[in-house]
């Protein structure tokens, strides 16, 4: 009888390789994709076009001249963004003002992140800009303070950043779990920011507005304070498809461009879904499941396509592990979900803010996790951990074998948007 289930079988991204899944087409409710455009220009030359046309800004090469000192604040390697495409027409622009190699700073915007092996950051700039450019990673240790935001957080600055004249920030605009969208003033904060800074704004992110793909959140709007009080100028975005490739860039204003490039975004991610029993839900691959710290933020996007009680399949490689230890010290120590909520609410400490996070899907839905982690490490961070994806489906059909499950093989980047009844 078996035999006569019409199967699909489908790729899932898992670091970077994949994983297939067989699943039977009666239980397959729907493949979250996004609507990607089919057609389209080049990366180098979506970015010459934005800065040649900026959004309430003059060019780049209109601001700058021969003796400015010129910071450009590039993602970390915990990010997508392609910064090796965005470099060359970004310095073809800063060269026709005028700009001297001499006088140009490439900054990582690490925010608290770990610090690079010079292998990482050669990667992401290129080996060529490397070796003829100036590069330096953020240092939390050596900010200095410039003012206060009305929530309160401090605008901490690494002072080789407030010594410059002109500071390009560049990044990737997609979802974001609690500042609505990456990119933008997050370049500044958390990017460029002090440790105090960094978790004064992130105390932000248990506000009821503070979740993905709303920019009115709380915390992008204090990012956005205090890249204002710190005068950031200019900033050069990109959007990426679900293989990586650059589709959009935008170019201008931190906030003008930024919101251009959240409606492309917009357009492209949010997928309306009705909520199924179950949802698969792959990150994407390499990097954005180089840990669980990161993997998260796929699963915390998923959450909107189940049924309350419903179950999570989370497909994450995790190849360094859980990649934070205070989030693997309150997985250790906070024996169940509600521990891990009780104890955010008391005492806000970044990292543990994962834990209380993941801790509420896991109140809500029965979570799963396929990866490199040791079971002990899953089932610490309120997953039940399976050897495959075959295997944790099997382990849902069992319970309910015409369970509807939808598919997410861009968890990191699709947002489902619930339809109203």
């Amino acid at each position: 009888m078996n035999l006569m289930i019409n199967m699909k079988k489908i790729p899932l991204a898992f670091g970077s390789g994949t994983s297939e899944l067989d699943i039977p087409e009666k239980n397959l409710s729907s493949i979250i994709m996004p609507s990607e455009p089919d057609k389209r220009e080049s990366g180098p030359f979506l970015i010459k076009k934005a800065l040649e046309n900026p959004i309430k800004s003059r060019r780049l090469s209109e601001i700058v001249n021969s003796n400015s000192r010129i910071v450009i604040i590039v993602s970390d390697i915990t990010r997508p963004t392609p910064t090796e495409q965005i470099l060359p027409p970004l310095f073809e622009e800063l060269y026709s003002g005028g700009a001297r190699d001499e006088n140009i700073t490439i900054i990582f915007a690490l925010g608290l992140h770990r610090q690079q092996t010079e292998e990482e950051s050669k990667k992401l700039v290129g080996e060529e800009m490397y070796k003829k450019i100036r590069c330096i990673q953020h240092d939390t240790g050596r900010c200095k303070r410039i003012g206060v935001t009305s929530r309160g957080t401090p605008v901490e600055i690494f002072e080789e950043v407030l010594n410059a004249d002109v500071v390009v920030g560049t990044g990737g605009i997609e979802f974001h779990y609690y500042a609505g969208y990456s990119g933008g003033a997050k370049s500044v904060l958390p990017g460029v920011s002090s440790e105090e800074a960094v978790l004064t704004n992130h105390k932000m992110m248990i506000e009821e507005k503070a979740v993905s793909g709303r920019v009115d959140s709380p915390v992008r709007q204090d990012m956005e304070e205090a890249a204002k009080i710190f005068g950031l100028r200019f900033i050069l975005n990109v959007v990426l498809d679900s293989k990586k490739g650059i589709v959009a860039a935008v170019a201008g204003d931190f906030v003008e461009a930024h919101r251009k490039g959240v409606e492309i975004v917009d357009t492209m991610y949010k997928v309306p879904v009705e909520p199924a029993d179950a949802v698969i839900v792959s990150c994407g691959g390499y990097p954005k499941d180089i840990n669980l710290y990161q993997a998260s933020k796929s699963l915390d996007n998923a959450t909107q396509a189940v049924k309350d009680g419903g179950s999570i399949i989370l497909v994450a490689e995790c190849a360094e592990g859980i990649g934070n230890q205070i989030y693997e010290c309150w997985n250790r120590e906070c024996k169940t979900p509600e521990d891990a909520i009780e104890r955010f609410k008391h005492c806000f400490e970044f990292g543990g803010h994962k834990s209380a996070i993941v801790a509420k899907a896991a109140q809500k839905f029965k979570l799963y996790l396929v990866s490199k982690l040791p079971e002990d490490n899953a089932r610490t961070a309120f997953f039940t951990p399976m050897a495959n994806v075959q295997e944790a489906l099997s382990a849902i059909l069992s319970e309910n074998p015409d369970a509807k499950v939808h598919l997410m093989p861009h968890g990191g980047q699709t947002l489902p948007v619930r339809k109203e009844n």
